[in-house]
């Protein structure tokens, strides 16, 4: 098993899902989504597994980002504008080779070990 948990410093999902691994003593890889970002094929990746661009927004955000992107009809714009702004992403991210979930899903984790 290969955990990578892509989150926000100051999410407290985020913690919770690192938290969750940890007390079952799995092994996992945490990454700063607003420092590092996800790569290309890492986001088609996600994109593939959660289905879609609207899975994987942050539709509870505060930007005005997030006020845009809900009247946008054209999805590869609504793509490249959360592969450009990772801000705009709900958090974790958590990637287990194709497997992908957003937000805490302790439930899908499960059925990965």
């Amino acid at each position: 098993m290969n955990i990578q948990i892509f989150g926000k410093s100051k999410c407290f999902d985020t913690k919770k899902a690192e938290r969750w691994f940890k007390e079952r003593r799995i092994k996992y890889q945490s990454v700063d989504l607003l420092r590092f970002g996800l790569s290309g094929k890492e986001f088609d990746s996600v994109l593939r597994a959660v289905g879609g661009i609207d899975n994987l927004i942050d539709w509870n955000g505060e930007s005005d980002q997030i006020t845009l992107l809900k009247y946008m009809d054209d999805k590869v714009a609504k793509e490249d504008k959360v592969f450009d702004d990772p801000s705009l992403m709900r958090t974790p991210i958590v990637r287990n080779g194709k497997q992908a979930t957003v937000g805490f899903c302790p439930e899908i984790w499960a059925t990965w070990e």
